[in-house]
C-alpha cells in the first residue's frame, strides 16, 4: 500500500522556484530585446513553462517587469546599506566600496541592461519608469549623498552641492554600464576594462572632493 502511494504521489517543484525562473527569464529577454519588444510567451518558453502557468504568477508584463526590480535590484540596495554602516568611519573606504560594489553587484551582471533598457522605454511606460525611479535611483542617491555628506562632516571632503555631485559621480557608472549592454556587445570596437575605468574615476572623484587644508590653495 505504501508503494502504491509513493507511486501515485505527484513530483511537485517547490512553489518559490516557478516566479524566479520567470523573473530570471525576463530579465534576459527585457535585455536582449527592449521592454516593447518581448512578448509573455516568450519568457515563459525560455522559463520552459507554459503561457498559462507564468499567468498563474504574473498578470501582465509590467507585473514582471515590477517584479525583476523589486527581486534583483532592491536587494542590491540594501547591501549598499550594510556596506555603507561597515565603513561608517571611513568615508573614503565608503566611497570606494560604493563605486565598486555598484559594478560587482549590478553593472557587471545582467542587471547592468536595466539602465539601457529604462532609458530607452521610459517615456513609453510611464508607470513602470515612475517604480524604477522611486525604488532604485531615489534610494541609490540617497545613498551617494550619504557618503558625501559623511566626508564632509568629517573633514575628508569639501563642501559641495551633494545632490549635484550625486548625479555626476553616477554618471560615469552608467555609462559603463551602457557601453557594456551596447557598443561592446554587437561592434568591433576595443572594450572598456572596467577595474582600470574604475580605478580611475576613483582616483579622479577623490582629487576632486578632497578637502583644502585650511589656508591652503
Amino acid at each position: 500500500m505504501a508503494d502504491q502511494v509513493e507511486k501515485k504521489a505527484p513530483v511537485r517543484r517547490r512553489k518559490e522556484a516557478r516566479p524566479q525562473e520567470l523573473t530570471t527569464a525576463a530579465l534576459s529577454l527585457f535585455v536582449e530585446k527592449g521592454f516593447a519588444a518581448t512578448r509573455l510567451d516568450e519568457v515563459a518558453a525560455r522559463a520552459g513553462v507554459s503561457k498559462g502557468t507564468l499567468y498563474l504568477y504574473f498578470d501582465s508584463k509590467e507585473a514582471l517587469f515590477l517584479a525583476v526590480i523589486r527581486e534583483g535590484i532592491v536587494p542590491i540596495i540594501e547591501e549598499g546599506r550594510k556596506l555603507l554602516v561597515a565603513h561608517a568611519d571611513d568615508p573614503v573606504r565608503m566611497l570606494r566600496e560604493y563605486l565598486f560594489g555598484w559594478w560587482a553587484l549590478f553593472g557587471d551582471t545582467e542587471l547592468g541592461g536595466v539602465p539601457k533598457l529604462m532609458t530607452s522605454e521610459a517615456q513609453n511606460f510611464p508607470e513602470v519608469a515612475q517604480y524604477y525611479v522611486r525604488e532604485v535611483i531615489l534610494p541609490g542617491k540617497a545613498l551617494m549623498r550619504e557618503v558625501l555628506d559623511r566626508g564632509v562632516a568629517k573633514g575628508v571632503f569639501r563642501q559641495t552641492d551633494s545632490e549635484l555631485v550625486t548625479h555626476i559621480l553616477m554618471a560615469p557608472l552608467l555609462h559603463l554600464a551602457l557601453w557594456r549592454h551596447s557598443f561592446a556587445v554587437c561592434c568591433q570596437v576595443p572594450d572598456m576594462d572596467p577595474n582600470a575605468y574604475l580605478e580611475s574615476f576613483f582616483d579622479l572623484v577623490l582629487k576632486g572632493l578632497a578637502a583644502t587644508p585650511e589656508g591652503g590653495k
